[in-house]
């Protein structure tokens, strides 16, 4: 038997239920349903943010809150007039939800739990009488006459509008290049570099604002680094991870990276600087104490790095020694060795080609009546809240529409 529904939305996930939530709103009379395929719906909103879920950023002007996103972009600089992260706070608070800004602009449930957003999610669907169908793995999207059939494992469903909200399902994208739109191919995003040096084997937990750029590419960020057990992390690391997506998974994560411990200071006015603190600081030892504003470890590493023994003082430090340092506090480079995960984030670079996709609507240009919402579209952030923004924003626009 066909079950028939106005408005079908296959995916249980932030994207889905934003999307049904305001088109059940605006229109309470239509028939929606959400499919999802697992057990539980909304399992990723559950454990971001370390189960506290960041669902935004205080980050309140369109054209700065794209900047944060290395694919959309220029797609995302229109829909964000439409709905932006003021609206994002507004919304939630409407429905109960009070946020809070935390000071590197990440803005958290005041509970700090996810499940606030999950019970949110979940009354309001209750509420405005949404099927949330759980354990429903689509096998065939099919497009009829007037309207679209979905076949499950085990039902068929029929609906007039079709919202694809499965986030990086390569099932779902398989079947959308059957229907003739193009997907450019998945690589991960944010992650963290693997890298075995014996200048930074003892210092897990040091941090410092450097500059970092991936030799022979254009690839630069700037921003805290944290050293790690494996390698490093931290913002400048997973900036570049984010902007070098496709470019570090063609070298096969293997490449080289100069690190500017000293951020903006170049190598000649390193060393002027050295030569200063050589006279200044003549009878101390080098390595006893940073001159820089980095931890004393770190800088007693690259002391020792530049062949200068921990004993040694400022007056007896050689020509040669004086460049040895300044090259390891500006152009200290290092060889990464694969990627690891940043903490629970599985974010993807790739998904439908933006080019396909009407963003005033979020219709698809080949397919009246087919959506989509969130990061099905090749649309991908950094961490701090910007991918959930994509989805309140996608869903929102979508709904408007319906």
């Amino acid at each position: 038997m066909i079950k028939n529904f106005d408005i079908i939305i296959v995916g249980g996930g932030a994207a889905g239920f934003f999307t049904a939530i305001n088109i059940a709103e605006k229109n309470p009379k239509l028939k929606i349903a959400i499919l999802e395929r697992g057990k539980e719906v909304l399992s990723k909103v559950r454990v971001s943010g370390g189960g506290r879920c960041n669902v935004t950023h205080a980050c309140f002007e369109p054209n700065e809150l794209v900047k944060f996103y290395p694919r959309g972009e220029k797609e995302l600089r229109g829909p964000f007039h439409q709905f932006c992260s003021g609206d994002t706070i507004e919304w939630f608070e409407k429905h109960g939800v009070e946020l809070k800004i935390e000071d590197d602009g990440r803005m958290f449930p005041v509970s700090n739990s996810s499940q606030t957003i999950i019970d949110c999610f979940l009354e309001a669907t209750g509420k405005l009488g949404v099927k949330v169908l759980t354990g429903q793995s689509v096998q065939s999207i099919f497009k009829a006459e007037n309207h679209w059939k979905i076949d499950t494992q085990d039902e068929n469903y029929a609906t007039e509008k079709l919202v694809l909200a499965t986030g990086s399902n390569p099932k779902i994208w398989e079947m959308l290049q059957e229907k003739g739109h193009a997907i450019v191919s998945p690589v991960p995003s944010l992650f963290t570099f693997n890298i075995k040096d014996s200048r930074i084997k003892e210092l897990p937990g040091v941090a410092a604002q450097v500059t970092v750029n991936v030799k022979d590419t254009k690839l630069e960020s700037t921003g805290p680094l944290l050293i790690t057990h494996w390698g490093m992390s931290g913002p400048a690391i997973l900036k570049l991870s984010a902007w070098g997506a496709r470019t570090l998974f063609d070298k096969n994560y293997q490449f080289t990276i100069f690190i500017n411990w000293l951020n903006d200071v170049d190598t000649e006015d390193a060393e002027k600087i050295l030569k200063d603190l050589k006279q200044e600081h003549a009878k101390k030892a080098v390595s006893k104490k940073s001159p820089f504003d980095f931890p004393n470890r770190l800088w007693e590493s690259l002391v020792l790095a530049s062949e200068i023994e921990a004993e040694t003082k400022w007056a007896d430090l050689s020509k040669i020694q004086l460049q040895n340092l300044a090259s390891q506090l500006t152009k200290a480079k290092f060889q990464v060795n694969g990627k690891s995960t940043f903490k629970e984030e599985f974010v993807t670079a790739g998904g439908i080609d933006l080019k396909e996709i009407n963003f005033k609507t979020m219709e698809s240009k080949l397919h009246q009546n087919l959506y989509f919402a969130g990061e099905i579209v090749n649309i991908d952030a950094i961490t701090g809240g910007f991918n959930f923004q994509n989805a309140w924003t996608s869903g929102f626009i979508l709904a408007n529409n319906i």
